[in-house]
Formats: structure tokens, C-alpha cells, sequence
């Protein structure tokens, strides 16, 4: 068996990778905070880049993450397609999640059905992503810890529609993503730990890209949409800012003779 290390870069890559998941996290919840105080089409907009921000943000974190992974006796490559599967499943399952608690009538209903789709959906995101490893040797896991990353997955994904409903101040939603990120990260380490690698020694060339030629540009693209969607969540006023900017502005527009 090769021996497995989550942190070849030092703490670099679990820091950055909760950094990552903190900045999506907290992007996702004040759009979906934007979303319940809108309607249609502002509400669907604001939605989708709620879904495209925490997909983002959790899918960011795991190949941020496995910028770290070596398994000793092996070099390690990525198949690009599947891996770009994984994040369109990313994506996909939360805007499923998002979009299910933003318009359905029973919340309740709509949370806990969406939160465990959802959670299912972010597990089958992060062994997709795993599933796009090639290397020298086979991979196992350890059935108990897959069975509690997937617990983890859907209870993070629970919290994250729950806080989306419920959390309003920006001080709230900056307490809760951090918790969220918190829990996507320990979903990722808690899969990443349920690994077995059984190393086969090769002189044969592994198909697919290294992880520096596309995980790391990808990566970067994607933490720059990241920042990029915030400055511009900030800087857009909220539903309340625009009534009481329009409220101000009746006064002045009735004197007008």
C-alpha cells in the first residue's frame, strides 16, 4: 500500500481550501438572502448565482485541496473530463437544492428534500473528482467512512438551505459560512482519510493532465469568479436600499410642479 499525504504543501493547501469554501459559502447565502426578497426574474437571477457561487466554492475547495495529495511510489494524474463532470454535477445538484427551497410553497418539506439531494450530490461530486485520479496502482475505500462523509455532505447541505432561509444580517451569514465551510472541508478530509491505495510500480506513462497543467488554472479561473461575483454582490444595493432610495425620491418628484 502507497503511503498517503493529504498535505504535501504543508497547511498551505487545507487553509486555502477552507478559504475557498468560506468565500462561497458566504457568497451563496447573501444571494439567496438577495433571492427571497425578490421576485421573478431578480429572484431567478440572484438563485442561480447563489447555486454557481457555493457549487463553485465546494468544488474550488476539494481540487484546491487535492493540490496536496501524493501517494508515495506513484505519480498522480487527472482525467480532464471527468473532472469537469464533477463540477457541472456540483453545480447542478446545489442549483437543484437552491431552486427547490427559493420557490417551493413547504419549506420544510422542500429543506430536507433538497438538503439530502443536495448532500448525496456533493458526496457524488467528490468521488467523481476522486474517480478522475489515474495513477499506478488501485483504489479503495473504507465503506464506514465513505457511509460518514456522505452523512457530513448531506447534514452541511442541510445547514447551508437552512441558513440561505433563515439568516438575514451580514454578520449571521458570516458566522454561518464559516461554520459551513467547516463542514464541506471536513466532508472532503473525511473522504480523502476513507482512501486505500494499493501501488503497482510502472514505467508506463499515466494518461491525463497533472494537476499543476489544469486543476491549478482551473482553480484559479474559478476563485477569481469567486471574488470577482462578491465586489459585485457588495456593491449592488438590496431590496430595501431600493425602496427607501425610491421612497426618498417621491417627495421630491411630487414638488416638481
Amino acid at each position: 500500500m502507497g503511503h498517503l499525504d493529504h498535505a504535501t504543501f504543508g497547511w498551505l493547501t487545507p487553509v486555502l481550501s477552507y478559504v475557498m469554501a468560506c468565500i462561497g459559502a458566504a457568497l451563496g447565502l447573501r444571494c439567496t438572502v438577495r433571492a427571497l426578497g425578490a421576485t421573478g426574474r431578480s429572484r431567478r437571477n440572484w438563485l442561480l448565482t447563489a447555486a454557481s457561487a457555493i457549487g463553485t466554492g465546494i468544488w474550488t475547495m476539494h481540487f484546491v485541496a487535492m493540490l496536496g495529495f501524493g501517494v508515495s511510489g506513484t505519480d498522480i494524474r487527472y482525467d480532464v473530463p471527468l473532472t469537469i463532470v464533477s463540477l457541472l454535477v456540483a453545480m447542478l445538484v446545489v442549483c437543484g437544492g437552491v431552486f427547490a427551497v427559493g420557490y417551493s410553497k413547504d419549506r420544510t418539506r422542500a429543506l430536507l428534500l433538497g438538503g439530502l439531494a443536495t448532500g448525496i450530490g456533493v458526496a457524488s461530486m467528490h468521488y467523481l473528482g476522486m474517480a478522475a485520479v489515474r495513477l499506478h496502482g488501485h483504489v479503495g475505500y473504507d465503506p464506514a467512512l465513505v457511509a460518514v462523509s456522505v452523512l457530513i455532505a448531506v447534514v452541511a447541505a442541510t445547514a447551508a438551505l437552512w441558513a440561505g432561509l433563515n439568516i438575514k444580517s451580514p454578520a449571521a451569514v458570516t458566522v454561518a459560512s464559516l461554520i459551513m465551510a467547516a463542514a464541506v472541508t471536513s466532508m472532503h478530509y473525511t473522504a480523502m482519510f476513507a482512501v486505500r491505495v494499493h501501488v503497482v510500480p510502472s514505467g508506463r506513462a499515466l494518461p491525463g493532465a497533472t494537476a499543476m497543467q489544469f486543476i491549478f488554472p482551473l482553480a484559479v479561473g474559478l476563485g477569481s469568479y469567486l471574488f470577482l461575483t462578491s465586489a459585485f454582490v457588495a456593491l449592488s444595493p438590496t431590496t430595501g436600499e431600493r425602496e427607501a432610495s425610491a421612497s426618498a425620491q417621491r417627495p421630491v418628484e411630487s414638488a416638481v410642479p
